[in-house]
């Protein structure tokens, strides 16, 4: 039996039935207009999809601060990170409460509608502080909460348009209730998720495959919401995948799915979300290797394995598979860590998406034993284009 979805019983979906979208569609056109930004964009369709179950929407002042000092909202609900909308002081102003408004992307395109239950302020340097352990404006993350708008928008959503994905990445973007179907079909009661903004090199399948031992299945589950400028379109980073999987897999041990998150980097606080919203897929695991959504030098390789040791027990179902730094080791002949071979720095390849992407970009030649073959291939085209 698949773990069951975050604090609920069922998961709940806020993306409105095909039939009925032209209606509602109908309706959020005679309301007033509120614009998000990419981030809040990205979060409406996680709320869409079901994978921010049980949450109804955006989070209220109460919960936010519960969330950023206590990893809950304020139904005591574990929840790691703020999921949030914010406006101009202008736009807050013409908006009352128990309002309807229609919510759109940056181009007036409208996705879904909010019923407006609070408007609020934040301090900003308290969620950088808690969330982020950093105030410093050149960690990504950080620079979003701090370009926020002054006032925040609360209450229940409702989703009408999923934008590009299910076109786009047709057969890939798939819904929790869509992987939890696979799964059941596959005869997957355990299953690891493996989160990835990168194409996969030998340390990533090494990670994979012993998750694989582990669990009936793996998910390979890939953003396809906004990255860091530098990293690898996601059309790309699918092909790639794919290649892998059908050379180096055994059939029927993995799948690749996407979904539409923009990336926070917040290390630790963010592999507690990937585990929590994983669970709603319908993964028992989540592989956490070294510096989990990480950026720069914020976080310790490990931190977002310590996490997990650090919250309530039976705050998530979902478990972490904590896996050390992974490397080719010549004096062991393959991919090893720390805790399977006894070479030294001097016998060791140390593998990591940065290098590749760095021995791409100057036409240089990549070992076989930094990723494999076929990957690179399909990684050079992009890189020749």
């Amino acid at each position: 039996m698949l773990v069951k979805p975050h604090g609920h019983s069922e998961l709940n979906p806020r993306l409105v039935e095909e039939a009925q979208r032209p209606d509602h569609l109908a309706e959020a056109k005679t309301l007033r207009s509120v614009s998000m930004t990419s981030r809040e964009l990205s979060d409406l369709l996680m709320f869409g999809m079901g994978a921010y179950s049980p949450l109804n929407g955006f989070m209220g002042e109460e919960s936010w601060r519960k969330c950023c000092t206590n990893f809950t909202t304020d139904q005591g609900l574990f929840w790691p990170i703020p999921i949030t909308m914010s406006v101009p002081d202008d736009v807050a102003s013409s908006i009352s409460i128990g309002q309807k408004v229609a919510l759109t992307d940056e181009n007036g395109t409208i996705y879904g509608t909010l019923e407006v239950d609070e408007k609020y302020s934040i301090d900003k340097e308290l969620e950088c502080r808690e969330v982020y352990r950093t105030v410093d404006p050149k960690h990504p993350g950080v620079e979003k909460v701090m370009a926020q708008a002054p006032v925040n928008l609360s209450g229940s959503v409702t989703v009408l348009n999923e934008g590009v994905y299910p076109s786009t990445y047709k057969g890939l973007y798939l819904k929790p209730e869509e992987t939890r179907a696979i799964f059941e079909k596959n005869n997957w009661s355990t299953v690891a998720a493996f989160q990835t903004r990168n194409p996969m090199h030998r340390s990533h399948e090494h990670l994979a495959k012993i998750a694989i031992e582990i669990c009936d299945g793996l998910l390979i589950h890939q953003v396809l919401g906004a990255l860091k400028p530098g990293d690898i379109p996601a059309d790309i980073r699918v092909a790639a995948i794919d290649a892998l999987v059908e050379n180096y897999f055994v059939p029927g041990t993995a799948i690749q799915a996407g979904y539409p998150i923009e990336m926070r980097y917040a290390g630790p606080r963010e592999a507690l979300l990937h585990a929590l919203f994983r669970q709603n897929f319908g993964c028992s695991h989540l592989v956490v290797g070294r510096d989990h959504a990480g950026v720069g030098d914020y976080y310790g390789p490990f931190d977002a394995h310590h996490i997990f040791d650090e919250i309530p027990k039976g705050s998530l179902e979902t478990q972490p598979l904590k896996i050390d730094i992974a490397f080719y080791s010549y004096k062991c002949g393959g991919m090893a860590t720390g805790r399977t071979c006894p070479s030294d720095e001097s016998q060791r390849l140390n593998i990591s998406g940065t290098r590749l992407r760095e021995m791409l970009a100057n036409g240089e030649p990549v070992p076989e034993e930094f990723s494999r073959p076929e990957v690179i291939d399909v990684l050079r085209r992009h890189y020749d284009a």
